[in-house]
């Protein structure tokens, strides 16, 4: 759920910090207040289009910061967790707009390009309204919201499995049948490639012990040399070592200890020195023991790696990788050399993945087709209820031409709406305005609610074009469907207002000649004076706010 915003400088809001709470939250104020500005910054951090024109005017940058609480099993932590950008549960986006550069996104602290921010506001929120971010009208999200509805999860995730597998299988089919127009030529050379890189025999880690020997062996000279200098420096020149001249100067500062007992302690460190130069003395002859200078095994190593770098270059690829195309060509020299054989077994292998997969899609059509009727039904009820009577929705399955198959079944799934009585259906946004939109989306919410994967939901321009008991009503089916999921809803109506747990008023000012607007969350007696003006206007009578605080009291129970 959406916890924190963050605002700076963004259209004509200077410095704005909310927290949200769980539940319905709702957003009011005067007309032209500015609270459609909160939905337009949470779409520019989910990554939505910006320009310059966003930032406040005489400001060099604008920035926007939003904190969502996750589940580890939610679809967004799990795409975080795939994207290594999963931290302590949370997730943290911020996007930065500057008037001479480009626009920057950040998730949990780390820059991403714009299309990771929209690829994971895909998982956080939902906009229902005339904005951008609008998963509804999206084919693929229509079809996920039947399915979920349906049931099908298990299913279709094996329905993509067989289907993954018979693309394979048709993949590996056409290239063998490919090679077959020149068999013989190929099997020469396959033959060929394969003798060489066996021939190789490059073991998976061979490659750096070569490159660490041969590097040991080359310069074998110039380590012996270097060694030797070095032990003879520090030990072994009976006069000018550095343990002889450690051992004397120990030696003067010992006789003198009888005079000045501290300088016991520089005796003592010396007498550290001595053994630690002993120490790597015995390990440096140690090492010159053990170098070995072979010209036979360097001009072995050298072959060796020669041969490996060769071959690398002739198959385009990084020498580690040979062994792996050792495998791969092996491979398809047996498919083509057991050419009846293998087209056989793919030919059959084939018949069974689709045959598999059919039984899969053919169950995933018939299961989808009685849940499109109930959830038409259900949502059909819920618009006679959210006022659009003689309104209905239709849930419409295309089957995908003969022969033609998708990892997701067998149709194409499309929703359709008709929001006044007498007119047919045609696809939902050719024909919904951006109130009935946003309650149609209420009544698929509601409906689907125990499914819902998106855990923030908001609603702009709910309630246009309705009142009265209607608008009760979808305050109640909001503050329903709160139970389950965040909701944010911006409304102009007090009896959806009053429903709200969370209320949020905005407010314009005027400052050194520019509008500034501002969002406070209003205690109960602020509620009451703001329900009151939504009931009765500018002049607010104590009936009226006998009346708000009565909407609010039976809110509350």
């Amino acid at each position: 759920m959406l916890q924190y915003l963050y605002i700076q400088d963004f259209t004509i809001v200077h410095k704005l910090e909310l927290a949200f709470e769980p539940g319905l939250t709702v957003l009011t104020g005067e007309t032209g207040a500015g609270k459609s500005i909160l939905i337009d910054a949470l779409a520019l951090v989910l990554g939505g289009r910006a320009d310059s024109g966003a930032i406040r005017h005489g400001c060099r940058r604008a920035e926007i910061t939003a904190s969502f609480a996750l589940q580890p099993k939610q679809d967004a932590a799990r795409w975080l967790a795939q994207h290594e950008l999963f931290a302590d549960q949370e997730c943290m986006l911020r996007r930065v707009i500057e008037t001479d550069k480009p626009s920057k996104g950040f998730i949990n602290g780390r820059p991403v390009p714009m299309q990771m921010l929209r690829d994971l506001g895909e998982f956080l929120v939902d906009i229902h309204g005339q904005h951008e971010h609008q998963s509804l009208l999206k084919r693929g999200s229509q079809r996920q919201i039947l399915d979920d509805y349906a049931g099908l999860n298990e299913s279709l995730t094996s329905l993509d499995a067989h289907y993954r597998e018979l693309r394979s299988l048709e993949t590996r089919l056409e290239s063998l049948k490919r090679q077959s127009a020149d068999r013989s030529a190929r099997i020469e050379l396959l033959r060929y490639q394969v003798q060489e890189l066996r021939a190789l025999d490059l073991k998976p880690d061979e490659l750096p012990q070569l490159e660490e020997e041969h590097a040991r062996l080359a310069n074998g000279a110039e380590l012996l040399e270097g060694a030797q200098t070095a032990v003879q420096t520090l030990y072994d020149d009976d006069e000018g070592s550095a343990a002889q001249v450690l051992t004397r100067t120990m030696n003067k500062l010992e006789a003198l200890g009888q005079y000045d007992p501290k300088l016991g302690e520089i005796t003592a460190l010396l007498d550290e020195a001595v053994i630690q130069i002993d120490e790597a003395a015995a390990r440096l002859h140690h090492y010159l023991d053990g170098l070995e200078l072979d010209p036979n095994r360097l001009q072995w190593l050298d072959q060796r790696l020669a041969s490996i770098h060769d071959l690398a270059r002739k198959h385009e690829v990084r020498p580690e990788e040979l062994p792996e195309v050792l495998t791969r060509l092996d491979t398809e020299l047996g498919d083509i050399e057991d050419f009846d054989v293998n087209l056989a077994k793919l030919e059959e292998g084939i018949q069974k993945e689709r045959a598999a997969y059919l039984k899969i899609a053919e169950d995933v059509s018939r299961k989808r087709k009685a849940a499109a009727k109930k959830l038409a039904d259900d949502v059909s009820n819920q618009m006679q209820d959210l006022g659009m009577p003689g309104g209905r929705f239709e849930v419409n399955l295309t089957a995908l031409p003969k022969d033609e198959l998708s990892p997701h079944g067998l149709e194409r799934i499309e929703f359709m709406v008709s929001a006044n009585p007498g007119l047919p259906v045609k696809p939902l946004n050719k024909v919904a305005s951006g109130g009935e939109l946003s309650r149609i989306s209420l009544a698929l919410q509601v409906v689907t609610a125990s499914l819902g994967r998106i855990p923030t939901l908001i609603f702009d321009e709910v309630d246009v074009g309705i009142g009265g008991r209607v608008a009760e009503i979808v305050g109640q089916q909001l503050r329903a469907l709160a139970k389950s999921r965040q909701v944010l809803c911006i409304t102009h109506l007090a009896q959806v207002a009053a429903l709200g747990n969370q209320h949020l008023q905005t407010s314009k000012r005027h400052q050194d000649g520019a509008a500034l607007v501002e969002v406070q969350a209003l205690s109960d007696d602020k509620r009451v004076q703001e329900i009151a003006r939504m009931i009765g206007g500018i002049k607010i009578s104590h009936q009226t706010l006998a009346h708000a605080e009565d909407m609010l009291t039976r809110a509350a129970n």
